[in-house]
């Protein structure tokens, strides 16, 4: 198929782009990388009646350090996580981690980290990420800027989302989330790591992945960060991919591993605890029983290796 008709503009400044997604929210949607949105438009599950493009918007692809988070611009390409110096510490090395999973490199040149969180694909790497590190989500409308945090962001499939071709309704088609149709998603904020424990001793992180081939999408994906203080954990976040119909925090194996030492059979009692809290979607190729056999054992891997990880930092 081939996108109904569309209207397009580019401005070159925030104020104009925001100015324009105002006039008709409803009918309007932005294009940054438009990996996503593009097929949905081609599948005419999106009908936009004007496109406004703000790769021309100055500023817009900036990765900063500010203060104690790293700010990641609204244009800013999946590729560009590729190497561990995007970012201080253990953070440039989770999103270093990450950022090879997400699709094929042509995706990954072009697509964006905030197009994915506004997509929302529950399986969405970025979107495991970011409610993991409880990232910071700015969003710029016609009354100025608000930030949500990603917990409070992800909201699952939207009710007329509208027939679904092959593939499973997780893989395709508008999402809800906290942003309103008249705003713009402009920035990310990832808290620098060590986090959520400032006074760790040694950091690790974690990234497993399951799917279909070298470049299909997630079937289940774990993150993991562990922050540890005289040899116990005191600090743990996981964020799951797929493991429901939005991106989901396993808060109580979070609570269950502060305090214990980072050995296999904690990690096992953690893995069965994500396991309770997953709510799987049914998808081809990958059934509930399925899917929720995989959080555990991607949650236990990913512990491991973040386990690992920090134990590498701490002899060098």
């Amino acid at each position: 198929m081939k996108p109904a008709p569309f209207d397009y503009v580019a401005p070159k400044e925030l104020a104009d782009a925001v100015a324009r997604l105002a006039e008709q929210p409803e009918t309007t949607n932005v294009l940054a990388g438009g990996q996503s949105l593009l097929v949905d438009m081609h599948f005419r599950l999106q009908r936009p009646a004007l496109l406004v493009d703000i790769n021309n918007v100055r500023a817009l692809d900036a990765i900063t350090v500010d203060g104690d988070a790293l700010r990641v611009g609204a244009l800013a390409r999946h590729r560009a996580f590729e190497t561990p110096s995007v970012a201080p510490g253990a953070l440039g090395r989770l999103l270093s981690r990450i950022s090879p999973f997400i699709a094929h490199p042509p995706i990954r040149a072009r697509g964006t980290m905030a197009g994915s969180l506004v997509f929302a694909y529950p399986g969405g790497e970025w979107c495991a990420m970011a409610v993991a590190l409880d990232a910071a989500i700015e969003l710029t409308g016609p009354t100025g800027c608000r930030t949500v945090t990603a917990g409070d962001f992800f909201f699952g499939p939207a009710e007329d989302s509208g027939p679904v071709p092959p593939g499973g309704f997780l893989y395709i088609g508008q999402k809800k989330t906290a942003r309103q149709p008249d705003e713009i998603l402009t920035s990310v904020r990832l808290p620098l790591l060590p986090w959520p424990d400032a006074e760790a001793d040694a950091v690790g992180v974690g990234f497993c992945e399951q799917r279909r081939g070298k470049t299909g999408f997630a079937q289940v994906c774990a993150v993991a960060v562990l922050t540890l203080r005289n040899g116990v954990i005191s600090g743990a976040r996981l964020g799951l991919g797929n493991a429901a119909d939005r991106p989901l925090r396993a808060h109580d194996a979070e609570a269950y591993l502060l305090g214990r030492e980072p050995v296999q059979r904690v990690f096992e009692r953690a893995a069965e605890l994500a396991m309770a809290a997953a709510i799987p979607v049914a998808e081809p190729y990958a059934g509930v029983e399925y899917k929720r056999h995989v959080v555990g054992v991607l949650v236990r891997r990913a512990l491991k290796e973040a386990h690992e990880d920090s134990e590498e930092r701490t002899r060098r």
